[in-house]
């Protein structure tokens, strides 16, 4: 028996990981080099060579990838095999999943209800749709307690998107707590308190916050897909909205592999990014570097404002840190400056790294004297209104281009490109196979040269 597991994260790791030890032929795949191999598992070179011929295919890609892994295996998926989306997604995203594949596979609807970091493979998982029993049978394989409920694909997730609002909400606000506790220098007290609280005590605890901290981007994408659905119910989301936002303020705060990633950017041209991702996801043309030169790579921070006022940014300035990029819709409007050479020099101070802004600046030239990287849809003298309303930190569009805070911002004289924090990796292997490809071809073309 062979089984095709999409994603070596932490879940593809310990499913791959268990087949593997259970005897099973186990091939997985990976884009990602910073993903390790389980013992006993071949580890593939794309998503097609992973899955041929395999009875049992398992996709743990996160949400934001399983329809293009989806699309990814199915030149190569076994008649009759059962295809299982154990990525934590909308249930339309499921249904995407299962229109995609057809009747080339059987597909269906998995969700990882308990920990996997606590139980391993033998954690909760809900099945749904026409094989979801075949499913079951075969993850019971690994010792899995998966639990077939039938219906269409798609209604696993919906549960789990119901019990996100619960775990996800609680995990937001162990982290804060204990943030809180830390500052205050209570942080002992008030851990215990929580672990009073909780059945696993301090364990449970411990796997709330580090797992949480651990997790904060994807968890913020699932808990929005939860809020999807709570606006289709009529219930009000008000505390999942607020979860929602320290989850990504949590991912922001994580510096690390981050910021590797975001300096991994900083060389690679956006045309080769362009070309890596299929053209989608430029911003407009029209919003151009104000100085010639400019250069560069960061992570996004959102900013919402009316055409002509700049309170919102100034209050962005305060929430900004180190390797942001201040990406901020003004609507298009070239009338009135949203900043000026003072704000850029508020953001150096902060350590800024740039600024998009599909709106005007002013003080062109001092800017460009403090070597600050600003794009922007124009140039105006005249000064800004500061009495709001704006937001900080939501998914705009910029330039015809949509932006989340998290995303990385990649701009250069050529353009702006937005790269999805959770597709980054994959872009990045993409553009530098662009770069390579077109050093070999411009090298072959100079040797052609009379």
């Amino acid at each position: 028996m062979k089984v095709g597991v999409l994603g070596l994260g932490e879940a593809g790791a310990v499913y791959a990981g268990a087949f593997a030890e259970a005897g099973w032929t186990t091939v997985g795949f990976d884009p990602s080099v910073a993903t390790g191999t389980p013992a006993g598992v071949t580890r593939a070179a794309s998503a097609e060579e992973a899955v041929a011929g395999a009875e049992l295919v398992l996709s743990l890609t996160t949400g934001a990838h399983a329809v293009t892994a989806a699309e990814s295996a199915l030149p190569e998926l076994r008649a009759g095999a059962v295809y299982v989306d154990m990525n934590a997604a909308a249930p339309e995203t499921k249904a995407e999943v299962a229109r995609i594949i057809g009747t080339s596979a059987q597909v269906v609807d998995g969700a990882i209800i308990g920990s996997v970091r606590k139980f391993g493979p033998r954690a909760n998982v809900l099945l749904s749709g026409p094989a979801s029993g075949e499913a079951a049978r075969l993850l019971g394989e690994v010792g899995a307690d998966a639990e077939a409920i039938g219906g269409e694909v798609g209604a696993a997730s919906r549960r789990k998107l119901l019990r996100s609002v619960f775990m996800k909400g609680l995990g937001a606000l162990i982290t804060e707590t204990v943030d809180a506790g830390a500052a205050a220098g209570e942080e002992n007290w008030i851990r215990r308190q929580i672990a009073d609280a909780l059945a696993d005590g301090p364990d449970a605890l411990d796997r709330l916050n580090s797992g949480t901290r651990r997790h904060a981007l994807r968890r913020s994408q699932e808990l929005q897909a939860s809020i999807d659905l709570l606006d289709t119910l009529g219930v009000g989301a008000q505390v999942s909205r607020g979860a929602a936002d320290r989850h990504l303020a949590l991912a922001r705060a994580d510096h690390g592999d981050t910021r590797r990633l975001i300096d991994a950017f900083t060389d690679v041209p956006t045309a080769a990014i362009g070309d890596g991702r299929d053209r989608l996801g430029f911003v407009s043309a029209r919003i151009r570097p104000i100085w010639p030169g400019a250069r560069v790579a960061g992570r996004a921070l959102t900013v919402l404002t009316r055409p002509g006022d700049n309170l919102a940014v100034h209050r962005a300035l305060s929430a900004a840190g180190p390797d942001d990029v201040l990406v901020v819709d003004g609507g298009g409007d070239t009338s009135r400056a949203l900043i000026g050479e003072l704000i850029a020099e508020r953001a150096l101070n902060r350590r800024i790294r740039g600024m998009v802004i599909d709106g005007a600046v002013r003080d062109a030239e001092e800017i460009r004297q403090l070597g600050f990287p600003v794009w922007a849809a124009g140039i105006s003298a005249a000064g800004p209104y500061k009495d709001g309303p704006g937001h900080i930190g939501g998914t705009i569009a910029v330039g015809g281009a949509v932006c989340a805070t998290g995303d990385i911002v990649v701009a250069d004289n050529d353009g702006i490109f937005i790269v999805p924090r959770l597709e980054a990796e994959q872009t990045l292997r993409a553009a530098r196979d662009v770069v390579a490809d077109e050093e070999r071809r411009r090298a072959a073309i100079r040797r052609e040269r009379p």
